[in-house]
């Protein structure tokens, strides 16, 4: 079945722009022109990706996302206005898994929804149902089900979060710049400054960490990057 992708935007002709180059690719496409109708589409139609502005009638895009995130960790890419930086930040602050700012070229919002999809559908269950865990310290991930415990607690992570904390857990006291992060990780050439791996990496900290100020687990490497401790 093909993956199904909520576009939500006021402006009906970036909509259908991107509604018909998503269509092309094979996906099935559904469209919200307000906040108050993506949280109901969420709720009925449960689609694999949701691509969000910031700037909607009736709940604006941040509003929506930390609703949604409140619920599920459906991928989010949210459309930001090119000069507001601190929109994008906020942005990945309330669990959106990636941005794309206006103007933007179809072909680029359909290059991150394919990397994103991408990404939610390589862990799954395992055929003959073997566990895949790994455990550091009070940290237990558990692969089959997409799942982070600490001290055996349920972690809500997004799913790029998620994606990040096994890429590093899985490579222990490598030392990874944030340019190699978000090639490796995000899975596209970015363009743009590398503030997304930071947000992403205090994000992992606050929920994993139990001083994020004097991280455990996730280190930095002052003027190189950051890293897992060693197992």
């Amino acid at each position: 079945m093909p993956a199904t992708i909520l576009v939500v935007d006021d402006e009906r002709p970036i909509v259908e722009i991107l509604q018909y180059n998503l269509e092309k690719e094979g996906y099935n496409v559904i469209t919200a022109f307000d906040g108050e109708e993506a949280l109901k589409i969420v709720n009925t139609e449960q689609p694999s990706l949701i691509v969000l502005d910031i700037m909607l009638p009736q709940k604006d895009g941040f509003t929506v996302c930390r609703e949604i995130r409140s619920q599920s960790d459906i991928p989010i890419i949210m459309l930001t206005a090119k000069e507001m930086e601190m929109d994008k930040v906020l942005g990945l602050e309330l669990g959106a898994d990636d941005y794309v700012t206006k103007p933007f070229s179809a072909r680029e919002v359909s290059a991150r929804v394919k990397a994103l999809l991408r990404r939610s559908t390589s862990e799954q269950l395992q055929p003959d149902g073997t566990k895949n865990e790994i455990m550091v310290g009070t940290i237990t991930v558990d692969q089959n089900e997409m799942q982070v415990y600490n001290l055996g607690k349920a972690i809500d992570l997004t799913l790029r979060e998620y994606t990040l904390l096994v890429y590093m857990i899985t490579k222990p006291g490598f030392v990874f710049s944030r340019e190699q992060l978000l090639d490796q990780v995000w899975g596209y050439d970015y363009i743009g400054d590398d503030r997304t791996v930071d947000v992403t990496i205090r994000r992992l900290r606050e929920k994993l960490e139990q001083d994020p100020a004097q991280p455990e687990y996730i280190k930095t490497k002052r003027g190189v990057g950051y890293y897992f401790r060693s197992l």
